[in-house]
């Protein structure tokens, strides 16, 4: 056992030696009682650091969908559905080869070459997928009235939100809003999504704007920046780092939620049903954090340097 620990602290000691270095002087020789008494919770809580860690980041296989009524608060209707129910009883969107394109921020700092209007440069290639539409989502608990909004929430609790025109009305040139529960061909370039279904497709269940070919001079399903000026509200604008237009922002990644807020969000001091916490409407396209978010991997990283010490007074 002494020779395992021997031999593994090696290799914790490299991997976390640079940024653990400031807490050697608090483990000093005085303090080797109390190190050793309280190993075990201090691996108890590397152990739970990361584990709480890759849950918030994990692929989804089911989304609950709910109405909210005008107070916030009461839920009119909800139903929670699974992959298999939604592929065998809704209209499939996609094709399993087609793929569907977003745009990133374009950095130049011409204004009106940030929205890139011929589409040129930085495209986002979210695979050759296929989901369920949003619009017949929402219909499963009453669908939405013109002046409800829809927000749309992810296991890490980043979310974005949207009115009734862009759910039932959307324009050729933004296609239909799906979330995608399958992908067919792995991107090219760029981000990695994974194939097949949740959690080989380790990116799913993903939002995704089934664009037209109309604009993009390429014929590629590219929602652009510019589609993005064009149809959204300007108070649902995604701005990279508040400056530069980017439609990526609306690809929410591991959906888990789709609320419908009847008569929307503005002023609803109350918030999204099981939300941490709201932001208001004109900012839910940015993360929202939660107060774990810095604690848990410095405790994991702590923990982390704590065994190696131990191991080190256990070799000699």
């Amino acid at each position: 056992m002494r020779i395992l620990l021997c031999n593994s602290g090696a290799y914790l000691k490299k991997r976390s030696w640079i940024f653990l270095s400031g807490f050697s002087t608090i483990f000093s020789k005085k303090h080797a009682p109390a190190q050793t008494r309280f190993l075990p919770v201090l691996i108890l809580l590397a152990v739970l650091a990361l584990g709480v860690w890759s849950a918030a980041a994990a692929p989804t296989t089911s989304v609950r969908v709910a109405k909210i009524d005008t107070d916030g608060v009461t839920v009119l209707d909800e139903t929670t559905v699974d992959i298999p129910w939604m592929e065998s009883h809704l209209p499939v969107q996609g094709d399993g080869t087609t793929h569907y394109y977003h745009q990133g921020p374009v950095f130049v700092d011409d204004k009106e070459g940030q929205w890139d209007a011929n589409e040129t440069t930085n495209f986002k290639d979210r695979g050759a997928v296929k989901g369920t539409a949003i619009r017949d989502l929402c219909e499963l608990v009453g669908g939405m009235m013109p002046n409800d909004t829809v927000v749309i929430s992810a296991a890490d609790e980043y979310r974005v939100d949207f009115p009734y025109r862009n759910i039932y009305e959307p324009p050729e040139r933004q296609g239909p809003l799906v979330l995608c529960w399958y992908n067919g061909e792995e991107t090219s370039v760029g981000e990695r999504q994974g194939v097949g279904y949740p959690p080989a497709y380790y990116n799913g269940m993903r939002l995704v704007f089934f664009a037209d070919t109309s604009i993009n001079p390429n014929q590629e399903h590219v929602f652009g920046n510019n589609d993005m000026r064009v149809v959204m509200p300007r108070e649902k604008v995604y701005l990279f780092d508040n400056l530069y237009p980017s439609t990526s922002g609306y690809t929410v990644k591991w959906v888990n939620e789709i609320s419908i807020y009847s008569g929307g969000i503005n002023g609803n001091a109350s918030g999204p049903a099981k939300s941490a916490g709201w932001v208001p409407a004109k900012t839910t396209t940015v993360p929202a954090k939660s107060a774990l978010t810095g604690f848990l991997p410095l405790s994991a990283l702590g923990g982390i340097y704590c065994i190696d010490v131990w191991r080190k007074r256990k070799c000699v």
